[in-house]
């Protein structure tokens, strides 16, 4: 039976759902099903197209989008504005002979554009296909030819320039058109013979079962696929998303807004920046993830709430008390951290009935150190952060209740672009640190009986694409999409992720192993950027270990020790202690035949230009054990 627990009551908020608890199934004494009814009716009609001109009509004036121009101040969007020109670039593209169901495919950093050509995409019918500016030219070219895209817009001139030799293996492509020179504008020029009722007609054909976007996996374990999702995916996604988080996009007292810097190509910051649109909470761009372009733009923009991976939140906590160490003050830091870390703690003890939150002292405390600490980091963020959406992998129980403490209220999700975003989050009001929440609104999650997590909702693709047919691929005969990652379920449904399935590592003992929570809590220490565990059919388990040079050049200053080159961290005796400490304490995470007992340090970093990681910076193990391989040898040489 599901039971019905009320929300508080709000006055600076836009409407207060009602939330549900989780329907728990059992077998054998185990929860493996839970689900929550929608908090909205699955979309009957329309699509993704009319939300610009549903805007416009509601609340022309609404500020829905900022734009950064070119001297670096930011400029408002109305609702009214953004409309006019997303009709005049889809009357563009339409006079360039696009017809509906064309596939065209955007690769850009995180810019006003790449909203604009969605929108814009979508009202004249066609398809989007995003490709990471980061990727490489047979990437590209592998993405062009398996969509069949008709037409190809990128950021700068030097990506459509890399491609070149490849156009004559796309034949598909008749389109090449470059942001940084205009063209979009030149588009919405050729468009005006374009009538207006076109593209109103073209917005009319499309109901919520027609294909949007067609994303193309990051492709951890082989080549990519493409994964085809529909507008209704994404109306069941962001509707649900928006009313169960009313405090990020509902708050009347904050103008909720939001600056969005994770990669658009990426399913996250899309769903999210729709999310937006469709709430008409103020969105930006910020096109780099430079530190100090960043630190600048939020500064300037002033968001409310952001969404990020748990890698920049790690990061965002170790400079911060790298800086207060250079300053003298680790001391006050620490104990700053200790009582943030207890703040949310208590807070998400009164909230699940289990303690009466903080007490007078605690709040004293924290009220000492929000001026000393919480203030600055709050401050680096733009100084008006209240909410956090955190995905890509778990953040860790320690992380969440420290930014929950230190003001900033964590709302932890899972899923993955076959599921349009997050098929769980963190409800508002009930907090489990350490878990991924529950499933989101309208989504039912199944544990199979080797521990996969098994996903089904109005947000679950339809399949993979068929390139051969123009079609869809089906996922599943029954519904249940698998998603490859391994989790249980808590007594409250609750999700906990655990790892992945193809990632498990079966030591020659027959110890299975899941690195994940090994890794994670590694690669948070401020001295390490990545980490990989090994061990498959191997006697036991190792690591190898990357380091963050700036967290170990501050580290070496703080000890009076001059800077020297990665290679020669390699052998340092003291580093190593360190290191040792921090894989020490990893270990109490695990069982004795699942801890490490040894690692390397690889004086080079993982990345994706060297092929290592994807560009949502999960790791490509086969990639790193093929060019480490005699760093993996060497830890099992006695």
């Amino acid at each position: 039976m599901s039971v019905s627990v009320p929300y508080p009551s709000a006055s600076d908020y836009d409407g207060v759902p009602q939330l549900v608890r989780p329907e728990i199934r059992r077998l054998g004494g185990e929860v493996r099903e839970t689900s929550v009814p929608p908090l909205v009716p699955p979309p009957v009609h329309g699509s993704l197209a009319d939300l610009p001109f549903d805007n416009a009509d509601a609340d022309p004036a609404s500020r829905v989008l900022s734009r950064r121009r070119g001297d670096g101040d930011w400029v408002d969007v109305t609702a009214a504005e953004f409309a006019q020109q997303v009709q005049a670039l889809a009357r563009g593209l339409i006079s360039e002979g696009l017809v509906p169901g064309d596939r065209i495919a955007v690769m850009a950093r995180t810019i006003y554009e790449w909203t604009l050509l969605d929108f814009a995409a979508w009202a004249a019918g066609l398809v989007t296909v995003p490709i990471y500016p980061t990727s490489s030219v047979y990437q590209t070219r592998w993405i062009l030819q398996d969509s069949g895209a008709v037409a190809l817009v990128t950021e700068t001139a030097a990506q459509a320039s890399a491609l070149g030799p490849e156009l004559s293996r796309l034949p598909d492509l008749r389109h090449l058109w470059i942001v940084e020179k205009d063209h979009l504008d030149r588009l919405a020029e050729l468009g005006h013979q374009v009538p207006d009722q076109e593209v109103a007609v073209r917005r009319g054909m499309l109901v919520p079962d027609t294909l949007a976007t067609v994303i193309y996996t990051s492709g951890t374990t082989g080549r990519p696929k493409g994964c085809v999702l529909t507008h209704g995916n994404f109306i069941a996604e962001v509707d649900n998303a928006i009313e169960l988080l009313y405090p990020i996009f509902k708050s009347k007292a904050d103008d909720p807004s939001t600056l969005l810097f994770l990669p658009m190509s990426h399913v996250f910051g899309r769903m999210v920046a729709i999310a937006c649109i469709r709430a008409r909470v103020r969105l930006g761009h910020a096109a780099s993830l430079d530190g100090n372009s960043l630190l600048a733009d939020l500064a300037a923009f002033r968001p409310t709430f952001l969404l990020c991976i748990p890698y920049m939140l790690e990061k965002v906590y170790n400079n911060a008390r790298a800086k207060a160490e250079s300053g003298g003050r680790a001391a006050v830091f620490d104990r700053a951290a200790s009582t943030a870390v207890r703040y949310g703690e208590a807070l998400e003890a009164r909230h699940a009935g289990t303690g009466s939150g903080p007490g007078a002292a605690l709040k004293a405390a924290r009220a000492l150190y929000d001026t000393l600490v919480y203030r600055r980091i709050r401050n680096a963020m733009g100084g008006r952060i209240r909410h956090i959406i955190s995905g890509g992998s778990p953040l860790g129980r320690r992380l969440a209740a420290f930014y929950a403490g230190a003001g900033m209220e964590v709302y932890e999700g899972y899923g993955l672009t076959e599921t349009t975003g997050a098929a769980t989050v963190t409800p508002p009001l009930k907090p489990r640190l350490g878990t991924v929440g529950w499933p989101l609104p309208g989504t039912k999650v199944r544990i199979a009986a080797d521990g996969e997590i098994l996903l089904n909702g109005g947000q679950v693709f339809r399949g993979y694409w068929d390139p051969q047919g123009g079609g869809v691929i089906p996922s599943s005969a029954d519904g249940w999409f698998p998603t490859g990652d391994i989790g249980h379920l808590d007594d409250e449904g609750y999700l906990t992720i655990t790892g992945r399935k193809k990632e498990i590592i079966i030591t020659a003992g027959g110890k299975n192993t899941a690195p994940a929570p090994l890794e994670n809590w590694l690669r948070s220490h401020p001295l390490i950027s990545q980490c990989m565990v090994v061990g498959d059919r191997r006697p036991y388990i190792a690591a190898l270990i990357t380091l963050d040079m700036e967290g170990v050049g501050h580290w070496r200053r703080m000890h009076g020790k001059h800077p020297v080159p990665a290679e020669l961290l390699v052998d340092d005796e003291e580093l190593r202690a360190v290191l040792q400490r921090a894989v020490d304490e990893a270990n109490k995470l695990v069982s004795r035949p699942e801890s490490i007992r040894r690692f390397a340090i690889v004086p080079q970093d993982f990345t994706e230009e060297a092929g290592h990681l994807t560009p949502s910076m999960k790791l490509r193990r086969e990639a790193v054990m093929r060019d480490y391989a005699a760093e993996v040898e060497s830890l099992y040489d006695r």
